[in-house]
């Protein structure tokens, strides 16, 4: 429960502690804006407390990765948003090692030299109740109460990570509680666009992905006429009654698509804001996102870490990230799935996009009954990206487990959340991999 969160996490602060100040501290953690934004929330705890460090945004912590921080000189080593899946490389480190992890874990017993914070062994549903961002914020205020400003990032991350479906809750409900209770964040109901302008905010919309509508141009501009409006307005001169209007046609697109409620309860509904963030979380979080999988990971934590300049690149870099991803979502509309018993499957031209694209089309281009996987060849390597739904966890869906029993018999690696996961195989082994997920899946769904 909470409790045992904030034990281990003073146990983790304690041995920060225990080393003299500006030793430099090694942070490792994942590339998406959950992971960006826990390590940002430990750098600044870090240099607060009087310590300095270097820290790495990696796509997933296997081999390679991995093998290059344990050549490193190192006295300890944080990883957040990862670690709990690599336990027995890690456990062959020889340095201290905190592990800030909400993905399924491989053991409960680690190494001395090892502490493992992972929301699953403290009653913690690490799929929807904690974030990394979110562990990694306990472990910010175990160092130090003034730390407690940080929660907006903690907050952008569990947004980056989707916990925001079905309501936000478990111990990420604790954190924004506290969070609103101390004015470090405001509310209020509104529907997610954002742009320079209202056709901006349209065509760039991936999540919500609104089809018929997002990328193309000429259905925006004739929505926007229809409304009587200028082509060039802003969001926000929309006065309440177009504001209605238009969220009126925009919800029932989705609803005609057939979207899931809990996906349609997401588009209108209670955000958060703080000057932090440069406004609304998820926004701030689809920037990060946008920073991290569109090869700019660096500019995402700078931007985190408040570097103004950075932000300001980073809004320009946005648009072509999304039109990337919307190209290929179109494609996938006119092209069409691959389709095995258990699962829909597609192939993707970039493995740091391949899991945006297939929890978009998720949640909105396909109905709910099967699970999505990414696939991309890369030289030597297949790397899978898979999405589920709420309703298919529920019913048995386990595709953290699926990617780790199947990557781990074909030697390769793999893992994650039963709603969300990843593998890396050899290519030649791509028709076994996928005959064995089918099985297995289709297994977990008949139990």
């Amino acid at each position: 429960m909470t409790e045992d969160i904030v034990a281990l996490s003073k146990q983790a602060a304690d041995i920060v502690t225990s080393f003299p100040p500006l030793t430099k501290i090694r942070v490792v953690s994942h590339y998406d804006a959950d992971g960006i934004t826990a390590a940002a929330i430990l750098c600044k705890a870090l240099y607060r407390a009087g310590y300095d460090f270097h820290v790495s945004l990696m796509r997933n912590p296997f081999d390679k990765g991995l093998e290059r921080v344990k050549k490193e000189d190192n006295e300890l080593i944080i990883l957040s948003d990862m670690g709990s899946g690599q336990i027995e490389t890690l456990e062959q480190f020889n340095c201290k090692i905190i592990i800030i992890d909400h993905h399924q874990y491989l053991k409960k017993e680690v190494a001395d030299h090892v502490i493992q914070i992972n929301a699953n062994l403290c009653g913690i549903n690490g799929n929807y109740e904690a974030s990394g961002a979110s562990l990694s914020f306990a472990v910010a205020i175990a160092l130090s109460n003034k730390n407690a400003d940080l929660a907006p990032l903690a907050l952008a991350g569990v947004m980056g990570d989707k916990q925001y479906i079905s309501g936000i809750r478990g111990y990420n409900k604790t954190l924004l509680d506290e969070a609103l209770n101390n004015g470090y964040l405001t509310q209020k109901t509104s529907i997610k666009l954002s742009g320079e302008t209202l056709f901006d905010a349209l065509y760039y919309s991936i999540d919500p992905y609104y089809g018929g509508l997002s990328g193309n141009k000429k259905a925006i501009e004739k929505l926007i006429e229809s409304l009587h409006l200028e082509k060039t307005i802003k969001t926000e001169e929309l006065n309440d009654d177009q504001k209605r209007n238009l969220h009126s046609i925009l919800m029932f697109s989705l609803i005609k698509k057939r979207c899931q409620q809990n996906i349609l309860d997401t588009v209108i509904r209670e955000r958060y804001y703080s000057n932090i963030v440069h406004g609304e979380l998820e926004r701030f979080a689809d920037l990060l996102d946008a920073c991290g999988k569109g090869g700019n990971r660096g500019l995402g934590l700078a931007t985190c870490l408040g570097d103004t300049e950075s932000f300001k690149e980073a809004l320009s870099l946005e648009k072509k990230y999304k039109q990337t991803i919307l190209d290929e979502l179109l494609r996938l509309e006119k092209e069409g799935f691959e389709e095995k018993k258990s699962f829909r499957y597609f192939y993707s031209i970039d493995s740091s996009l391949g899991g945006v694209i297939g929890g978009i089309a998720t949640n909105y281009i396909l109905d709910s009954k099967k699970p999505l996987l990414s696939l991309v060849r890369n030289d030597d390597e297949l790397h899978v990206s898979c999405r589920g739904n709420q309703e298919l966890v529920r019913i048995g869906l386990d595709l953290g487990g699926a990617m780790k029993e199947v990557a781990t018999k074909l030697q390769g690696h793999g893992g994650g959340h039963q709603i969300a996961a990843g593998a890396t195989i050899d290519v030649d082994k791509e028709e076994q991999f996928l005959d064995m997920v089918d099985s297995i899946i289709s297994n977990q769904m008949e139990k």
